[in-house]
């Protein structure tokens, strides 16, 4: 029997990367999951993989940046599913300008849309059913962002990450005393798809250094087979080995600039 038998979560973001290795484990121990991303093909293949590997999985393509998609998805997996366990609130967007000062207000906005405005709208759709049960938990993958900003990150992610963040810690604030309990993970550098929105993305050395998405699914998985009676409330993850940065910093410091300003 898997630990998770009769549990149904949805995972966001889970066509690549965190989101996908994070389904599929969660699969493992017995979790209907539900996978959303913005992209019907990798949904679709996810769900085929755990399968073949005996799991139960659906799949429901939603760009979280549309709010009321947000709240369908919440709709659809009561209906499908039944009920709403774990939410992962994995899906990430960054922007291609990384500085305060050169950022459009266009790019600014659609990272907090997906990073926060859409974590909001998912989490308190979920709400009802959790709290009509006296039981859910919420999982939000932030970044060392929130905590350490700076132009690796960029500002508009940056500010996504740290106010997410507080949305988790008011949740318990507010909530734990009726069965609800929320996690954010802060994971530094993560190998993952969203580098290459970076002005300098990676290269292969650099991302051999970094940490892998099942580093994080682990520790989402860690947190969702917690007895009820246990939260943890953040996970802080980083690379045992540092890296230069620095002409990548350089970089980012410029890209978006005008003509001739430094």
């Amino acid at each position: 029997m898997g630990r998770l038998d009769g549990k149904v979560a949805i995972v966001t973001g889970g066509g690549s990367g965190i989101g996908r290795v994070t389904a599929a484990m969660l699969a493992a121990e017995g979790a209907r999951v539900a996978v959303c991303g913005r992209r019907k093909e990798p949904l679709d293949s996810v769900v085929a993989e755990i399968e073949q590997a005996g799991g139960r999985a659906v799949a429901r393509p939603c760009d979280l940046e549309d709010t009321a998609a947000a709240r369908e998805l919440a709709a659809w997996a009561v209906a499908t599913l039944g009920r709403v366990d774990i939410l992962v609130n994995n899906a990430g967007r960054s922007s291609r300008v990384r500085s305060i000062r050169w950022v459009a207000e266009e790019e600014w906005s659609s990272v907090l849309a997906v990073n926060l405005t859409g974590v909001y709208a998912l989490t308190q759709a979920v709400l009802p059913d959790m709290l009509a049960r006296g039981e859910g938990t919420i999982i939000t993958v932030s970044s060392a962002s929130a905590f350490r900003p700076g132009l690796i990150g960029g500002a508009p992610y940056g500010a996504a990450k740290a106010a997410v963040r507080n949305l988790m810690g008011h949740i318990n604030a507010e909530l734990r005393d009726r069965g609800i309990r929320a996690t954010t993970i802060l994971p530094a550098e993560v190998d993952t798809p969203i580098l290459e929105k970076r002005p300098v993305p990676p290269d292969a050395a650099a991302r051999a250094m970094m940490m892998q998405p099942e580093d994080v699914a682990s520790a989402i998985l860690l947190c969702a087979l917690m007895p009820a009676r246990t939260v943890v409330e953040e996970i802080v993850m980083s690379p045992t080995a540092d890296r230069d940065r620095r002409a990548e910093i350089e970089v980012a410091r410029r890209t978006g600039a005008p003509p001739g300003e430094r």
